[in-house]
């Protein structure tokens, strides 16, 4: 980090690619690796949830702003099923992106735990809009991308294959 900057320079996060046709993967690859300026080496395995699809995830590094830059790079592609985070660094908060067939792209701040973040701001605002309408709760549900979560859920369990990363806390 800069030693006069407030905010960081640098952070990570992680690309979820839930569902590719199988045609789709070099493109999706060489899309990664011009927007992370080196390659992807992605693993594809077979998507259960959708046979002929395929899924991949990976981990990447890069300054900040950089999930954004690698969901533009996606969106491009309106059959992707995806995901992107990028955590939260010093003075900048954490985002999620989610992209779906005929959902489109939701993004939200997210918290260092992981919890969709809906400011203030936004919160009397759709208090206001939905005032006398009773729609205030599918607004909230929007809000916090339940659509997409709803959407995404099938994909995002391992199938055979899939990379498992198990985490273990030694004791004592």
């Amino acid at each position: 980090m800069r030693e006069l900057d407030q905010f960081a320079d640098a952070t990570t996060g992680v690309l979820h690619v839930h569902s590719s046709p199988a045609a789709l993967c070099p493109h999706v690859e060489w899309a990664l690796a011009a927007t992370l300026e080196s390659k992807a080496n992605l693993k594809w395995t077979s998507q259960p949830a959708s046979p002929g699809q395929l899924r991949a995830s990976t981990d990447w590094l890069g300054p900040v702003g950089t999930g954004a830059r690698l969901v533009n790079a996606l969106r491009v592609w309106p059959m992707l099923r995806f995901e992107v985070t990028e955590d939260a660094s010093e003075g900048v908060d954490g985002e999620r992106f989610a992209h779906a067939p005929g959902l489109g792209l939701w993004h939200g701040s997210m918290s260092a735990n992981g919890d969709v973040i809906v400011g203030e701001m936004r919160l009397r605002s759709l208090i206001a809009e939905c005032s006398g309408t009773g729609s205030l709760a599918s607004e909230l549900e929007h809000a916090l991308g339940s659509p997409w979560d709803a959407e995404l859920e099938p994909y995002r369990t391992g199938g055979e294959g899939a990379e498992v990363t198990w985490l273990r806390r030694n004791v004592g």
